[in-house]
């Protein structure tokens, strides 16, 4: 029988803390804990519990990935413009925007955050985050709310959106200073998901109408074409990720929705649904593997942070005997 070293031609190592970089397959024995531990992969997609918001809203911004969020504006028992941080493990409170909102457009990292649009009044105002506080940015050239953001705080992307009255179909780039226009989408909405980058994003979801949509719309920075339709139709959701490896999770179609799907960049695939079904909730997350759910509606303003950890992501695992 062939030994452990001779299969991966390493052997089993005594450390005082896990490896920063383990490789699957790997075993080794942790001694301040006194525990064998071993590299794995996830085989399928599943939702667990992280910390609690210590604000319960929903119709929130956000920014960030699974392990450095952002959480910001939102309603609580009013729009509100706090803001939350999350490690990973838990939130604590960062700087408060200057303008108080609702259904804001969000992206970017959580010191280097994009916040726009919303209401009340309707806005097409734009405030920067450095992790420490927040500080005034470019005006949008439409005010609107409903509309989701992707890209970073220096190339930004706001993606149709509501009007007040009235749906939208345009696209507004930012640089850092100010919003520029972009290719409008093929079809005007709101309330969608959205992931990737200022010229590689994907859209998707949305409404009208009030069963939501499933249409994807795929950006190359200059116009949209479509994709992959979602599986579950639906307004009022959350997306992450990257234009080839998103997320969608959450939202309404009309009652609220628990339903997880994952984009490769052709086709939507069902995961694991979050153990709570819930609309207008903030997401974060770095691909359809990596992600965070927080906030949202379940019809009452949730707290419950959710992450996503999907199959083939690596994990570090205990060896048990009983």
């Amino acid at each position: 029988m062939s030994t452990y070293n001779q299969i991966f031609g390493i052997k089993v190592t005594a450390v005082t803390s896990n490896p920063s970089d383990p490789i699957k397959g790997q075993v080794w024995f942790n001694t301040t804990d006194a525990a064998m531990r071993y590299q794995s992969v996830t085989t399928s997609g599943a939702w667990a519990s992280g910390g609690n918001m210590a604000t319960a809203r929903l119709a929130l911004g956000n920014a960030g990935t699974q392990t450095l969020a952002a959480a910001f504006g939102g309603q609580s028992t009013a729009a509100t413009g706090a803001t939350e941080e999350y490690d990973g493990s838990s939130w604590t409170s960062g700087g408060s925007m200057a303008t108080a909102r609702v259904h804001l457009g969000g992206c970017g990292t959580q010191t280097s955050a994009l916040g726009f649009g919303g209401l009340p009044p309707n806005t097409g105002a734009t405030e920067e985050y450095d992790g420490t506080s927040w500080t005034s940015g470019g005006t949008m050239a439409t005010a609107r709310n409903r509309l989701p953001g992707t890209g970073t705080q220096t190339a930004g992307l706001g993606i149709g959106g509501y009007l007040q009255p009235g749906t939208s179909s345009a696209v507004e780039e930012y640089d850092g200073t100010s919003w520029t226009a972009g290719g409008s989408l093929g079809t005007g909405r709101y309330l969608m998901g959205a992931s990737g980058t200022q010229t590689s994003a994907a859209a998707f979801g949305g409404t009208p109408p009030t069963s939501g949509l499933t249409a994807t719309e795929e950006y190359n920075g200059t116009s949209w074409s479509s994709g992959g339709n979602l599986n579950t139709a639906r307004g009022y959701l959350a997306g992450c990720g990257t234009q080839t490896s998103a997320l969608a999770f959450g939202g309404g179609n009309p009652g609220n929705v628990a339903n997880t799907e994952a984009y490769n960049g052709t086709s939507w695939t069902a995961e694991t649904a979050m153990s709570t079904a819930r609309r207008n909730l903030g997401g974060a997350g770095s691909s359809n593997t990596s992600g965070l759910a927080f906030g949202g509606g379940t019809p009452s303003n949730s707290a419950a942070t959710e992450e996503f950890t999907g199959a083939g992501a690596a994990t570090t695992k205990t060896v048990t005997v009983s």
